[in-house]
């Protein structure tokens, strides 16, 4: 590691099923680590696999969007580095390291960690069960080490990592023992660098002491999952053995009878693995209203009176409200509920049916407070609620860029 430095540059990346996001941050270091970032470049290229598009800026005043193809993640990770090169951001002793966000990282790895070849074999072992995300952030990965060479360190930021802490009587399924072990399954959960956010942003914002907070963090987007935390540990969560597990989401079913993929594979004929993709892609918001995985669309359309769009909105809050519910008992009572991500963040109709008639434990919205936050961080409760809800907008990136200075900052080997 280089020593005698005041800040770092570090360009996160996020790869999704058909997108890359990237931030480049300078990040500066503080007596507890780093912080106090600086955002010197952001974009988002669209539609990957497809016709594509981006959309970069940086703090300067370059911009750049484009509408062309993009072959595939390691295509859109070779236009996002020439495009910071033409930003003079590539230059020496620009970018210092990349933090690259992956979804799953089997029961290995606990923690971000430095990419070599050996994290990398071990990333694609775990690769199908994380089909849409794992392949994706390999591709950017590659890229990028052909792109800068060694010389510029990688670090993985697994959104396992979280949920590592999970107790055995949260994280074992009921099934055998030696299958289990000898398949390494178990419940790992995902969506940790949002839910770790969403803990550490309330316990900032509200003054209290991470260490003693009860919290039930929703991430609620195309991909959903709700945690209970205790202490700042992940003690329990929605998703499981794969992302698939858990809430309804935008095109996944989430929790359904096990016995269903057999029986769905028997009668239309298939195999196995059409049925699971039916399940990753053509269930959920999608699967029920038959229009569109939008929350957005949803709520028009079922505000002009269709009924299978109704249906897929009351089902979404209803199995939200659920694992509050369960969660609620889990924690013996909660300090806070903290909505983020793209639903839960924009979508106060939605905060307000799945909070609806929850005065039982003390849960009770402020109307004016929750039709306000839309986008912004605020406290949505009303005053004399015993729990409190806060909608934290989720900062990925700068989670990733924060965890990869860590874990460069530690490291022996740099």
């Amino acid at each position: 590691m280089r020593t005698g430095i005041s800040s770092m540059r570090v360009l996160a990346v996020n790869c999704g099923s058909s997108t890359l996001k990237f931030q480049v941050f300078e990040l500066r270091r503080e007596e507890k680590g780093y912080g106090r970032e600086r955002r010197l470049a952001r974009g988002l290229v669209e539609e990957i696999g497809a016709r594509g598009a981006f959309d970069f800026t940086s703090e300067s005043g370059e911009s750049l969007q484009k509408a062309v193809a993009i072959a595939d993640h390691g295509h859109a990770t070779q236009r996002v580095l020439a495009w910071l090169e033409s930003c003079s951001l590539l230059e020496h002793d620009g970018i210092w390291a990349i933090g690259h966000r992956v979804v799953h990282g089997g029961s290995r790895f606990t923690e971000a960690t430095l990419i070599d070849d050996e994290v990398l074999s071990a990333i694609e072992s775990v690769s199908d069960l994380a089909p849409l995300h794992n392949e994706p952030a390999l591709r950017a990965i590659y890229a990028a080490r052909e792109a800068l060479g060694p010389e510029v360190p990688m670090v993985a930021v697994f959104d396992t990592a979280f949920h590592s802490t999970l107790p055995e009587s949260a994280s074992n399924y009921a099934i055998a023992q030696d299958l289990a072990s000898k398949h390494e399954i178990r419940r790992y959960g995902f969506h940790g660098i949002a839910h770790r956010y969403m803990t550490e942003r309330y316990s900032l914002i509200a003054s209290a002491p991470i260490d003693q907070a009860k919290l039930i963090t929703v991430q609620l987007g195309n991909g959903c999952s709700v945690t209970a935390v205790s202490g700042g540990r992940s003690i329990d969560t929605s998703m499981g053995f794969t992302p698939l597990e858990g809430l309804m989401m935008g095109t996944r079913s989430g929790d359904l009878d096990p016995s269903l993929p057999g029986f769905l594979a028997r009668r239309e004929g298939v195999g196995i693995e059409e049925v699971e993709r039916w399940l990753n892609t053509r269930s959920g918001l999608l699967g029920i209203s038959g229009r569109s995985r939008d929350m957005r669309d949803l709520l028009e359309a079922a505000h002009q009176g269709d009924r299978k769009a109704v249906l897929a909105v009351e089902m979404f809050c209803y199995r939200v409200r659920k694992y509050i519910g369960a969660y609620l008992a889990v924690l013996d009572g909660a300090d806070a509920v903290v909505f983020g991500g793209g639903i839960g963040e924009n979508a106060p109709m939605v905060r307000a049916r799945i909070c609806a008639d929850m005065d039982w434990f003390g849960l009770r919205l402020d109307e004016d407070r929750n039709s306000k936050a839309v986008g912004s961080q605020g406290l949505i409760s009303s005053d004399d609620a015993k729990v409190h809800v806060y909608v934290i907008p989720v900062d990925e990136a700068m989670m990733i860029a924060r965890e990869t200075a860590r874990c460069l900052t530690s490291n022996p080997r740099i």
